[in-house]
């Protein structure tokens, strides 16, 4: 079993309504990306094997990184549709999508507790599909040989947070509204088991004159 730092892709159209408008990184977030590349390249240790999801801005966190490697795209490492389940949860539930980060905060984990329940007809993906893929997806490049860097979305992060620590759905949804752009989150094999041993981790952003890049949406 490999250590596996799984990592959020940079700032993204945090404007969009939609998952294909959200789909793409803004100025901050390509610059945070080769901020994080430039870390990883002076600080890290040596990265064997690098992986993303095949969405946009996984795809372009993963150039702006620049580490050398090349990248193994799977679709397995995708975001869930969190803007597809919106816009069911309010037409079905009167859920109303959320406006600014205070509303989001509070949207994410009633929106997560009907995905669960099976309570959001014709989902673009059941929950029990996207826990089951993230699973399975981990769980193979576990087995990979040498330290693997995955870069994905915070959705799919939280989600192996919540099996590797046995999170409820409610404490699911905070640590995922708590995972910063570009940030690192490292599990590492103890026993036979993966065990987190960092998270939201931003050493590329650690001094003054980047703290302003410090973003979640």
């Amino acid at each position: 079993m490999s250590t596996i730092t799984l990592i959020r892709h940079g700032q993204a159209n945090s404007s969009a309504r939609d998952e294909e408008g959200y789909d793409r990184l803004s100025d901050l977030g390509h610059q945070q990306a080769r901020w994080l590349g430039e870390h990883f390249r002076a600080v890290e240790e040596p990265v064997m094997r690098v992986y993303s999801g095949t969405l946009r801005r996984h795809r372009e966190t993963a150039a702006g990184m620049a580490l050398g490697l090349p990248v193994v795209e799977d679709a397995r490492l995708n975001e869930m549709s969190y803007f597809g389940m919106a816009e069911i949860a309010e037409r079905v539930h009167g859920l109303k999508h959320p406006g600014d980060r205070e509303e989001f905060a509070r949207h994410m984990p009633k929106l997560f507790k009907l995905w669960q329940e099976d309570a959001l007809p014709a989902a673009p993906e059941g929950f029990d599909a996207f826990e089951a893929r993230v699973a399975a997806a981990m769980a193979e490049i576990a087995q990979g040989a040498g330290p693997a860097v995955v870069v994905t979305s915070g959705g799919l992060i939280g989600m192996v947070m919540r099996q590797v620590m046995g999170l409820s759905i409610e404490t699911m949804a905070h640590a995922c509204l708590a995972i910063m752009n570009t940030s690192v989150h490292q599990l590492h094999p103890v026993a036979g088991q993966p065990i987190l041993v960092q998270f939201n981790a931003v050493p590329h952003l650690d001094v003054p004159e980047r703290r302003f890049a410090r973003t979640h949406l």
